[in-house]
């Protein structure tokens, strides 16, 4: 008996194992059906919402166009029903509005000439996305009570400089407004626009932040740029091909000093002016953009984040040959475009990601990447040898009459001599952007032309919050365990590093260097949160979000 009572007992607890077992999973399975249920009212809901909010938004923009029309033509009518449209949905869809906003910013120029003829409120289009996302997204973290200012560290050196430029405005900008006696002259208008371009783009530190939730996320940014990189590389490339087959004549045919000028009138196919006078070895194409010396620092941008992408993307067979591509597309273009900045600076930036990643050290990734890149380049350049000769040639020249040391020198000397007081000339009196509301210096350096607008104590300022941040950067990417994160982090270190102390040019000043700056801070400060949840991850659930990954829905981003 006893014997019977032991032999069934272990049956018994091994049925009510299972039937624990099986009533788990059904409800699991419950569970699991009853999200789907949920997740497809939600998304039948949000549907339907947004059509009832795209509908309204465009009537209403219908009818505000049709008001426009007869006072200021066509352009502003349909500039004003865009604004509407993108403005609304903007507020209403924050998260998609900052992702629409990096997309369009490459195209921003081309869209600008190509359908609206140069009109002004399309140069500010993208702001139409920025700005309202901006209000709505500060809305939901007051109400969650999130932190606004991120790093919190950076608050001392942001507030020092808020306080120079405020008493630059209404101390300088606001006595040559009282004082001005040039008809045409807003000097504290200038003044304003000086300070959004100075200051507009910081809160995309934050907006950066919230904006990437997870690896996912950040493998769609860094994705997505690579995409963007490759296609503005190739319009570009096309510009080159109309130009130099004589589809687009460019400046070939003007004469006297028009031989030697960038202009708009010589636009080819995308972007704005340029300058394409073969004859005398001069190319300057400005790719997408407006002006080609942006089309040279968003190729230098694209060194960075494309060859993040090519070595640290866990996608080996898709997305890591694309980054090869995207490098690929952003060397070749830095040759053909006539940048001389671009065509020092992209190599030099290779080998420097190469070291401080540790890369090169990483045989078994650096061996095909070096030879792919290798080959790709040594077909461009005995396809195009007389090419290459061109550019060489040209930088020698351009280094020899002007050499960058002295450049840099002479724009210091000038401020310094032009300085009066410790808050400068007046916000904007250094930026071209500026000019419709006065005179502007142009001063192509970036802190003389800072030290000519806000003066030492605002030069001192601006130099603390970009030592903060490149400092709290650097903290944050190397607390990362996680090899490629820590990678991807280094890479886009080094961008906020070299651009932090970049005084030659005015990159920080315009796109899209002043918007990728304080982005991709703010995506390296958020690296330690997604290695943490990797982190945490189990294997299984790992498997799970890659099979999500690979369908991108817009919920998603």
């Amino acid at each position: 008996m006893g014997k019977h009572c032991s032999a069934t007992m272990p049956k018994l607890q091994k049925k009510s194992h299972k039937s624990q077992k099986s009533k788990q999973q059904t409800k699991a399975s419950t569970l699991s059906l009853k999200e789907k249920l949920s997740q497809r009212r939600k998304l039948a809901n949000a549907r339907k919402e947004f059509t009832i909010v795209l509908t309204a938004t465009i009537f209403f923009s219908a009818l505000i166009g049709i008001l426009i029309f007869p006072i200021a033509g066509l352009q502003a009518a349909l500039a004003g029903m865009l604004g509407i449209i993108c403005i609304v949905l903007s507020y209403k869809y924050p998260r998609q509005a900052l992702w629409a906003f990096l997309i369009y910013m490459p195209f921003g120029g081309t869209v600008t000439y190509a359908i609206a003829g140069g009109n002004l409120l399309f140069q500010l289009a993208k702001d139409a996305f920025y700005i309202p996302s901006l209000l709505s997204t500060f809305q939901e973290w007051q109400r969650k009570r999130l932190p606004i200012v991120i790093p919190k560290e950076i608050k001392p050196a942001l507030t020092f400089l808020l306080i120079v430029t405020f008493f630059t405005l209404f101390l300088v900008n606001g006595y040559q407004q009282i004082t001005n006696k040039t008809a045409g002259e807003l000097p504290f208008l200038l003044g304003v626009l000086g300070l959004k371009v100075l200051l507009g783009y910081i809160p995309l530190i934050t907006c950066a932040y919230y904006l990437i939730r997870n690896k996912q996320d950040l493998l769609f940014l860094t994705r997505l740029h690579v995409v963007l990189a490759i296609i503005c590389c190739g319009l570009a490339f096309i510009q080159y091909y109309f130009l130099a087959t004589g589809r687009c004549e460019g400046t070939r045919n003007l004469t006297g000093e028009l031989l030697f000028t960038t202009s708009l009138q010589a636009r080819c196919f995308v972007g704005g002016s340029l300058l394409y006078t073969p004859q005398e070895g001069l190319i300057r194409l400005p790719g997408t953009f407006v002006a080609p010396w942006q089309w040279g620092w968003f190729l230098i941008s694209n060194a960075f984040f494309t060859f993040a992408t090519a070595f640290n993307d866990p996608s080996a067979l898709i997305w890591r040959p694309l980054g090869l591509v995207g490098m690929a597309a952003v060397f070749i273009m830095s040759l053909v475009s006539g940048q001389r900045v671009a065509l020092v600076m992209v190599p030099i930036v290779t080998l420097l990601l190469l070291i401080i990643t540790g890369q090169i050290v990483k045989l078994k990734r650096f061996i095909p990447i070096a030879l792919g890149l290798t080959l790709i380049l040594g077909i461009g350049m005995i396809m195009y040898p007389d090419i290459v000769q061109q550019r060489i040639e040209s930088f020698v020249a351009r280094w020899n009459a002007s050499p960058p040391s002295e450049f840099i020198t002479q724009q210091i000397n000038f401020t310094a001599n032009e300085q009066s007081g410790f808050f400068g000339n007046g916000l904007g009196r250094a930026t071209n952007s500026g000019r419709s509301f006065g005179k502007t210096e142009l001063i192509e350096t970036y802190y003389p032309k800072l030290f000519y607008e806000i003066g030492p104590l605002g030069v001192i300022a601006f130099l603390a919050v970009v030592t903060t941040l490149t400092v709290v950067t650097f903290k944050a990417y190397r607390s990362v365990r996680d090899y490629n994160l820590r990678s991807f982090g280094a890479s886009f270190w080094v961008f906020v590093l070299v651009i932090s102390y970049n005084t030659y040019y005015y990159p920080l000043d315009v796109d899209p260097v002043a918007v990728y700056y304080w982005f991709f801070a703010g995506v390296i400060l958020k690296l330690p949160e997604i290695d943490r949840q990797e982190q945490q991850t189990t294997p299984s659930q790992q498997k799970c979000q890659k099979k999500r990954s690979r369908k991108v829905r817009l919920s998603s981003v």
